[in-house]
């Protein structure tokens, strides 16, 4: 099962739309992950339509007709994976201990608000993952999403992608 997971695409204020190289990965992913800020009801429109599975939950700048459509906190068994998406787990000092608190029946968390990719496991064994942004580098020298496969009930191949600078 291949896994697209992006976060923080903020359309269309950072971008007016998503880069053509996630579009190729939403049509090659069983399940789309979207940790929130849309920003926009076309994104998840959009998402929706061309994703063959989406999962997705609201962040902290999308409006009352996102909230009204996504819940804060997502959580879904893949293949045996037992997954949880939110957009925010708060300051990264403090993050592992936090979320094994929080999420202690979770093996993967995929978060966003930060813009920073994160990938690792904390004390108690939880896999925390953060695709930054496709659209919005801040201040991370490009923009990313991830890209990972469940198999034989495990997550796998997890890879960040960078994306090329825009103009």
């Amino acid at each position: 099962m291949r896994l697209l997971l992006l976060a923080d695409t903020h359309l269309p204020k950072r971008a007016k739309e998503l880069p053509a190289q996630v579009w190729d990965e939403v049509a090659k992913a069983d399940v789309v992950v979207h940790a929130g800020d849309w920003v926009d009801v076309d994104t998840l429109d959009a998402l929706e339509a061309r994703s063959a599975r989406l999962i997705g939950v609201y962040g902290n700048n999308d409006g009352p007709e996102l909230r009204k459509r996504l819940p804060e906190v997502a959580r879904e068994t893949l293949e045996g994976v037992r997954l949880a998406v939110v957009h925010e787990t708060g300051d990264a000092k403090g993050r592992p201990a936090r979320c094994d608190a929080l999420y202690p029946d979770v093996d993967v968390l995929i978060f966003g608000h930060s813009h920073i990719p994160w990938d690792s496991v904390t004390p108690g064994g939880l896999r925390l993952l953060n695709p930054g942004s496709p659209t919005d580098r801040r201040r991370q020298p490009f923009c990313t999403y991830q890209t990972a496969e469940i198999r034989d009930g495990r997550l796998s191949d997890v890879e960040l992608h960078e994306l090329p600078r825009r103009g």
